[in-house]
């Protein structure tokens, strides 16, 4: 699978991957494994998704959101993989944390904003474990946060 073809298909640009916001880095390597830490759904650096799903969001504006998270992941490995895609051997676990209210249950399809992405672009590279877990709040104010653990080859 050509990712770049598939971005450029889907009209996604990964140019600009987010900047740590505090004393943390971006990616974590522990030999073939990376850690990444969470991102949210920010363009230019700045959140542009707020609230609470279940009170003021929608699931469809929080898998929005979350696809959103999942391109900002994406972009940032791209730049870890110096644009080289052949190094991805897969995305291991995505674990997602849905800021909402104590009876919405819907975080699995929040969530799978991201999960649908990462198939839709890196085809079985993408297919990960997966957590989707609800929160009562998050930073910035913003519905959402995804993590993940890649792996990649030496």
């Amino acid at each position: 699978m050509d990712v770049e073809k598939k971005l450029a298909e889907l009209g996604i640009d990964l140019s600009a991957g987010p900047e740590p916001m505090a004393n943390y880095v971006s990616v974590q390597k522990a030999g073939g494994f990376w850690f990444f830490s969470g991102a949210g759904p920010f363009e230019n650096g700045k959140p542009v998704v707020f609230g609470r799903l279940g009170e003021n969001l929608t699931t469809q504006e929080g898998y929005d959101a979350a696809r959103l998270a999942g391109i900002n992941l994406l972009a940032v490995l791209k730049i870890e993989l110096d644009g080289d895609w052949d190094k991805l051997e897969q995305i291991v676990k995505v674990q997602g944390f849905v800021n909402s209210t104590t009876d919405y249950f819907e975080q699995p399809l929040v969530i799978n904003g991201v999960s649908d992405l990462f198939g839709e672009v890196l085809g079985e590279r993408g297919r990960h474990a997966r957590t989707a877990v609800g929160t009562n709040v998050l930073p910035f104010r913003i519905p959402l946060e995804v993590e993940m653990i890649v792996k990649v080859r030496d």
